[in-house]
């Protein structure tokens, strides 16, 4: 099987560039993406089960995996929330396919932001792992405008073996997120 671009471009490129910028002395030290969640909170359709499964299918098409519901831990009267409750839908991706997600993320659905300037650099959390919302999942062409009952947005973390954020951003630099100027 074929390897994904964006990780023969990892290998290639980012690997030689991190370890000459940061002075690694060994190639195991260079950060590199473990895994990316898609998180999707859908507290607003926690009563209507069938806009609740299109939301988890919509994910799921975005992702390339299959998305499974998140349960509320706890009731919160509240909320009108009870334990067990299906509250959201989320996706870990490893491997070829976190390359896939990562590579079409860059390419082709944050182009498609309206007035879109690039990604804030203030979402990373001190331990080398970036965060970002989406505000419309259909910046995404797997999904069919025609389709779409409700406009719904979801998070993306991307999971790094980066000890600093310096050393994340820059990966993640490498491999392609446009950062804001």
């Amino acid at each position: 099987m074929a390897e994904n671009r964006l990780k023969e471009m990892y290998k290639s490129e980012v690997v030689p560039a991190l370890m000459k910028e940061f002075g690694y002395k060994n190639i195991n030290e260079v950060p590199k993406l473990v895994k990316v969640t898609l998180n999707m909170g859908l507290g607003s359709v926690k009563d209507n089960s069938k806009s609740f499964n299109i939301a988890v299918d919509e994910l799921s098409l975005i992702a390339g995996q299959k998305a499974v519901p998140t349960y509320a831990k706890k009731a919160i009267s509240n909320f009108k929330l009870r334990e067990n409750m299906k509250i959201g839908a989320r996706v870990t991706l490893r491997g070829i396919k976190m390359y896939e997600f990562v590579d079409r993320l860059i390419s082709i659905a944050l182009p498609r932001v309206r007035d879109f300037r690039g990604i804030s650099e203030k979402s990373f959390d001190k331990r080398g792992n970036y965060s970002m919302g989406i505000k419309e999942q259909l910046i995404f062409p797997e999904i069919i405008y025609d389709k779409v009952d409700v406009i719904r947005g979801f998070d993306i973390n991307f999971v790094t073996t980066a000890k600093t954020d310096a050393e994340a951003k820059a990966l993640l630099k490498a491999l392609g997120l446009p950062f804001r100027k």
